[in-house]
């Protein structure tokens, strides 16, 4: 049996997790939960799979959380203290990783320390601190497993295969909801629109980074670090209809894939169970409903989000994690009508122009990293308002 801390459990990953282990009960049971402000959904789970501990962000949800449970109650914390003792919760032996944003990274960067197999939906994780974090994967002989579909989908198509052999990948792209929209008029586009993808249901923020691109840029930086491939051989092309979720090209010039319905219980459950399979209650792909899979190049014009990232890998040292926190200011300003949507990238862009990269020696010089961005990327809405 897997024990296991779920980092984001009312979250879009977190409750997908939760209905695999749900799905299993002789395989899985969950030790540590973590979530932000739905309470409601939290209390449901901890009745659900009584966990030892739960931490929620404040220490006023917190009192409000143990009031609303009746009976045994798991230990409650809260706060960044709380988080990590989710994560290092002596019982677990795996965490999943599906805190969204820079906020994640202390967490994992815990667990790891505390010898935790990681699986991992928290790409900022990697964006911001890769190479710390892979230095400290193998510094305390930890597997580090990707959740998201289409890193899943890389691993799962390298399996059998040598190191030396790859050619590239290629990440596999929907192009969101605005993919064939004119371009002058993406300025004017609303949140609910920037919000309706069209394949796959996600939390607010991915969903917003799906739209714009920047979801994709950091899905290159990271696999630049889960694959230990430069940029150079990490490539996005446009596949909408999201059946194929990602590739890898070998020097003999074939091509493995891993093909699949959008679903993200798929990839959750193969990073849990690895290198076992699982039923997971995912659709099976009928190929002959198909009408037809299509690829292309995505327009510089239209997703300029991906200059950045490739930019960020050239840069390297601070600048990737400075991306992140730029990206995660600017989309909040969106969702709350502030800025553009157009405006998102043009403000990443404006901050990534404004730091001089330094390297990032400790988790700490990450987060001052991160903090830096943060403040500048509010000082340039600041002026522009």
């Amino acid at each position: 049996m897997k024990k296991l801390t779920i980092l984001g459990s009312t979250g879009s990953i977190g409750v997908s997790t939760l209905e695999i282990v749900a799905s299993h009960p002789d395989k899985f049971e969950i030790v540590a939960l973590t979530a932000g402000n739905n309470l409601t959904l939290l209390k449901r789970q901890i009745e659900q799979f009584s966990p030892q501990v739960v931490s929620v962000i404040t220490e006023e949800s917190a009192l409000k959380l143990s009031k609303m449970l009746k009976g045994k109650k798991p230990e409650i914390l809260h706060g960044v203290p709380g988080l990590i003792a989710a994560a290092t919760a002596p019982d677990a032996s795996m965490v999943v990783a599906a805190i969204v944003g820079a906020a994640g990274l202390l967490p994992t960067v815990a667990a790891i320390k505390a010898g935790k197999d990681i699986a991992l939906a928290n790409k900022e994780t990697l964006v911001a601190a890769g190479h710390l974090v892979m230095n400290l994967v193998k510094e305390h002989g930890v597997k580090l497993y990707p959740v998201d579909s289409e890193h899943s989908a890389i691993f799962q198509s390298l399996q059998g295969h040598r190191a030396e052999d790859v050619k590239r990948v290629i990440l596999t792209a929907s192009g969101g909801p605005f993919l064939n929209c004119q371009l002058e008029k993406l300025a004017n586009v609303s949140v609910s629109d920037a919000l309706n993808h069209p394949n796959w249901s996600m939390g607010q923020k991915i969903t917003i980074d799906s739209a714009t691109m920047v979801n994709k840029g950091l899905e290159i930086i990271e696999a630049h670090w889960l694959f230990n491939l430069p940029a150079d051989r990490i490539d996005v092309v446009i596949h909408p209809q999201s059946i194929i979720h990602s590739m890898v090209e070998y020097l003999d010039g074939c091509v493995m894939a891993q093909m699949g319905v959008p679903d993200m219980k798929a990839p959750i459950a193969y990073a849990l169970t690895f290198p076992e399979r699982v039923t997971t209650g995912v659709k099976p792909l009928d190929l002959t409903a198909l009408t037809g899979l299509t690829f292309f190049r995505p327009e510089q014009s239209r997703f300029p989000s991906l200059r950045l990232a490739y930019r960020a890998m050239h840069d390297g040292k601070s600048m990737p994690a400075v991306m992140n926190a730029a990206n995660e200011v600017a989309v909040h300003s969106f969702l709350s009508g502030k800025i553009r949507f157009t405006e998102i990238v043009e403000y990443i862009e404006k901050t990534m122009e404004s730091h001089s990269p330094h390297p990032l020696d400790s988790v700490e010089a990450v987060l001052r990293a991160d903090r830096w961005s943060r403040e500048k990327t509010r000082e340039l809405l600041c002026e522009a308002l």
